[in-house]
């Protein structure tokens, strides 16, 4: 199977590279080698290698950047999905595009079915539901696949993880927002599950993360005990609940983003991996 990857360089992208299943030609596109918002220079480079599948993950990801750069994150989220979706459609191949819980306004109290309605309350939110909105415009129901997951990190890139482990090492003490509910997602996981509905030819729209819930300081506390456990971190700084309010930032958060997986555990057969399990596998990573 060839398989045509955008966003290379981004931790998932990095990850889906270094678990490619058996059997599979990669070609990897970072945003130097591919510019995906150049709808000719897509089409041009898919129709060149005709790949069997493309997998989009790829994305304009700074959050609150986004509020100030809406064209920037309009352009990578939204039009540049649908010039993939095109550029598949065109030449016959299938799209696993990667998408967001923050299509979500956060106001259920139950996790998120994939068939529930979008609300986004940001700019970065907006422009990933543009991005489902063309790819399901212009590719056939059969040919498409979106993946929506959540508060992902890996010891690749930049992340909540790493940027927690920083501080901790540097303060004595952290306030970290309480009342964000979500759940912590290892990007290499997440790559197992994308090389597993490609495989599986699973269409339609899905989630995943890890399982089980965590706030922003849950995440943090986790990651400080599981660090020192492991002899990562030396020091234990206090770390204090507090509420949004106590730490406004450009853009709004779903205050609650808790995705169902349901549907695609069951089609996958897998046991689902508590979040917590798969930070101590990145953190073991790391040391």
């Amino acid at each position: 199977m060839k398989i045509f990857l955008t966003g290379a360089n981004g931790q998932l992208g990095w990850e889906l590279q270094r678990t490619i299943p058996p059997g599979i030609t990669l070609n990897a596109f970072g945003s130097k080698e591919l510019d995906i918002t150049d709808q000719n220079a897509v089409a041009q480079m898919v129709a060149t290698l005709v790949p069997d599948l493309i997998i989009n993950a790829a994305a304009y990801t700074a959050v609150d950047n986004a509020e100030q750069n809406s064209e920037r994150a309009f352009l990578v989220n939204g039009h540049a999905a649908g010039h993939l979706a095109q550029a598949a459609r065109d030449n016959g191949a299938r799209l696993i595009h990667i998408s967001t819980d923050f299509i979500f306004d956060g106001k259920k109290s139950s996790p998120y079915l994939p068939t529930d309605p979008a609300n986004p309350l940001g700019v970065y939110g907006k422009s990933k539901l543009l991005g489902e909105e063309r790819i399901l415009a212009i590719g056939k129901a059969c040919d498409t696949t979106i993946i929506r997951t959540a508060w992902v990190y890996s010891s690749h890139g930049h992340n909540f993880v790493k940027t927690m482990l920083r501080l901790m090492q540097q303060r004595d003490a952290l306030s970290v927002i309480a009342d964000q509910i979500g759940t912590p997602t290892w990007a290499h996981g997440l790559a197992q599950g994308v090389w597993a509905v490609a495989l599986k030819g699973i269409n339609g729209v899905h989630h995943w993360t890890d399982a089980g819930t965590a706030s922003w300081y849950d995440f943090a506390i986790a990651i400080m005990e599981e660090a020192r456990a492991l002899g990562l971190l030396s020091r234990q700084p206090s770390i204090r609940p507090i509420p949004t309010s106590d730490y406004p930032l450009p853009a709004q958060r779903p205050p609650y983003s808790v995705l169902d997986k349901a549907s695609l555990w069951q089609a996958l057969t897998l046991n689902p991996s508590h979040w917590r399990v798969e930070l101590r596998k990145m953190l073991t990573e790391m040391k």
